[in-house]
């Protein structure tokens, strides 16, 4: 089963289920602002994705360049910063089993169909 972190708020996120409704396969909807992923559930998808944890960050969110943005911070700090406020995770990620994919663009979305 395929499952995307959602924020309907965000229109790339939007489009993900878009283009995921098109494609005709199950899908379940995590609304990651309201269902916050735990920082165990992050590390997971953070080792799906093959990529660091601050390469997960929305580091043009107010929270990030207020807050974080010039500091020296450790993986799980980085982790436990979007655990504390999730909406500084970039948006979509769509996961199928044990590969994940952020969806900007779209088509990236193609990898795991």
């Amino acid at each position: 089963m395929i499952k995307i972190y959602h924020n309907p708020r965000c229109s790339k996120s939007r489009l993900g289920i878009e283009y995921l409704e098109k494609s005709g396969v199950a899908f379940e909807v995590v609304r990651y602002l309201e269902d916050v992923p735990t920082a165990n559930q992050l590390k997971e998808v953070i080792t799906y994705l093959g990529i660091s944890p601050l390469e997960l960050v929305r580091k043009n969110e107010a929270i990030w360049k207020e807050n974080y943005k010039g500091k020296t911070l450790s993986d799980d700090a980085i982790i436990n910063a979007m655990v504390e406020n999730p909406k500084l995770i970039e948006r979509p990620i769509i996961i199928k089993g044990k590969k994940a994919v952020i969806g900007r663009p779209t088509e990236n979305i193609d990898k795991l169909l």
